[in-house]
């Protein structure tokens, strides 16, 4: 089993601390504890590196974004980074958005449900990781609102930056396309990308 890391343990009794529900009873994280800290020893048994990115626990191979752990009030999840690539033969796996390219999510809504899909999590964990290895990367259609080229070149330099995206929620991954599209200059559309960089790391929406 990997080390585990102190800041997902505070994750697990406070929460992401990103609303003002951290460490109270309404926080989401208290709605699943059982279920995040019985996926967690599954995800370490696999040996990847655990870390807290973007205020969640997230699981890395070789420094690379494998999965990230969340929750929500009907659920909690793994999303995998490149789950798009993954063959899914138990069809577990859905788009977090009608338009999400590569991030997939397994959700969850029980301990009984877990261990029913132990060994099905293990084996799509594997797969990620062999994906990783070998360099496996999503083919990213258009979507209805193109990401701007300039956001594509910042992803391209700052994988980290693109992960942090993958991670919002599809309505907020919207909202930064629109305000980064709307200005016909290029050097006003990179100004925009560059000052909201820390804001999209941190896991927050243009309006949050």
């Amino acid at each position: 089993m990997s080390i585990t890391n102190s800041k997902v343990d505070l994750y697990l009794k406070e929460g992401c601390g990103r609303c003002p529900l951290g460490n109270t009873p309404e926080c989401k994280v208290n709605f699943w504890p059982n279920e995040l800290i019985k996926l967690r020893k599954i995800i370490l048994s696999s040996g990847l590196t655990e870390e807290v990115k973007w205020s969640m626990p997230c699981y890395t191979f070789e420094s690379k974004n494998i999965l990230i752990l969340s929750a929500f009030n009907d659920s909690c999840a793994i999303n995998f980074f490149k789950g798009a690539l993954l063959k899914d033969p138990n069809k577990v796996l859905e788009k977090p958005g009608e338009n999400s390219q590569s991030a997939r999510y397994l959700r969850i809504t029980s301990v009984t449900q877990i261990k029913e899909l132990e060994s099905v999590i293990k084996a799509y964990i594997s797969e990620a990781i062999e994906l990783e290895r070998s360099g496996a990367k999503v083919e990213f259609k258009k979507n209805p609102e193109p990401i701007p080229e300039e956001l594509l070149v910042k992803f391209e330099e700052n994988p980290d930056l693109h992960s942090a995206f993958l991670a919002l929620t599809p309505g907020r991954q919207r909202g930064y396309i629109l305000f980064f599209s709307a200005p016909k200059q290029s050097k006003t559309r990179e100004s925009r990308i560059e000052k909201c960089i820390p804001q999209i790391m941190n896991g927050k929406g243009i309006n949050d």
